[in-house]
């Protein structure tokens, strides 16, 4: 069988499943809202693991800003094992994402959360791709997008359908209907970003002379710049960190050379502060590649408005891992040492 086929087909398959995922939040609208209205939660927290932790990281920050109300992403594990610091006393939403639904951690920040919770009225909504799994019994309300589901190990489809619902409960939740209309069209932009950025990542992850990769994004894009860097990480078994713009000036820079790629998620709001990063970066000899709604290597050209457009930035990082991959003789649908699911006997 061809190396990669699964995660090829899931990449390209990104935009139906986002489709789909929309599509069942519009249905559910109403639900959705009243269970937040009806909750009137002091927090919200957002919790898995691995990627569905940098999942809850970039939702976290979204979350925040769209609605106003206090929200932190965690890793599964820091609730399990470290709630007194990971909770606070506060009537709390967590919303817990999984893609299998089956890892152990979260289950077990779930019932920790449940069993002990820090308030009264506190309660668990889960994100899962895939129903009648022990995650989609846990919460007061349970959804589910199959569409997301996947054959390969590291995550694509799953991450970017997960993501794109958790941004439409924050639009809900927001009583943004403008928002929501607006994102029915992302999936015919991904069509399309796909195609465009196909060749240019091809020939990036061919690029044999390329050791180091950064992948950098701030605010609600550093959770995403975690996520390319571990699917750079996972695929390809090459050295690849994520970072804030502004704090790679930090120290992290000193790592940079001409054998370097440093992958900029530029904004609208704070593009000039973080051109002047890149800029900086390739005056140190590093190669450099710029993704932007507009002005960039990579161009989503959506004319959508930025809060809600921040999916756009994950496929052409996806195909480029998975070109690098290929290009190091490896098989992206079975990376080194991975499971899909990982489940804890202690």
């Amino acid at each position: 069988m061809e190396l990669g086929i699964y995660t090829w087909h899931e990449i390209q398959g990104q935009p139906a499943a986002w489709a789909a995922a929309l599509e069942s939040a519009r249905a559910q609208a109403a639900i959705l809202r009243d269970f937040y209205r009806e909750g009137q939660y002091e927090q919200v927290l957002f919790t898995g693991c691995g990627s569905t932790y940098y999942l809850a990281v970039a939702a976290a920050a979204l979350f925040q800003d769209l609605t106003g109300t206090p929200a932190r992403g965690f890793p599964a594990s820091e609730i399990w094992l470290y709630s007194r610091s990971a909770l606070s006393r506060q009537r709390t939403l967590l919303i817990a994402i999984g893609r299998s639904g089956e890892t152990t951690e979260t289950l077990r920040a779930c019932d920790i959360f449940l069993t002990s919770p820090p308030a009264e009225g506190c309660h668990v909504l889960t994100l899962c791709c895939s129903a009648g799994q022990p995650l989609t019994a846990l919460g007061a309300l349970n959804l589910v997008f199959p569409a997301g589901q996947e054959k390969s190990i590291a995550q694509t489809r799953a991450f970017t359908t997960l993501y794109v619902a958790s941004v439409a409960l924050a639009v809900l939740w927001a009583d943004r209907n403008d928002l929501l209309d607006e994102m029915a069209r992302l999936p015919e932009i991904g069509c399309r970003l796909l195609a465009n950025c196909a060749d240019l990542a091809r020939e990036r992850g061919n690029d044999a002379n390329l050791e180091r990769f950064y992948f950098l994004g701030s605010g609600p894009r550093y959770g995403l710049a975690c996520e390319l860097s571990l699917k750079m990480k996972e695929m390809s078994l090459s050295h690849s960190e994520p970072f804030q713009f502004m704090e790679f000036r930090h120290g992290p820079k000193s790592m940079v050379n001409e054998h370097t790629l440093t992958v900029g998620l530029v904004s609208e709001t704070n593009r000039a502060h973080e051109i002047l990063v890149l800029d900086e970066m390739r005056s140190y000899g590093a190669h450099v590649l710029a993704m932007a709604e507009a002005e960039a290597d990579v161009v989503f050209n959506s004319q959508v408005r930025e809060i809600i457009r921040d999916v756009l930035y994950l496929p052409f990082g996806q195909m480029l891992a998975f070109y690098r991959s290929l290009n190091r003789g490896l098989d992206p649908d079975h990376p080194k040492n991975l499971e899909a699911v990982v489940r804890l006997n202690a």
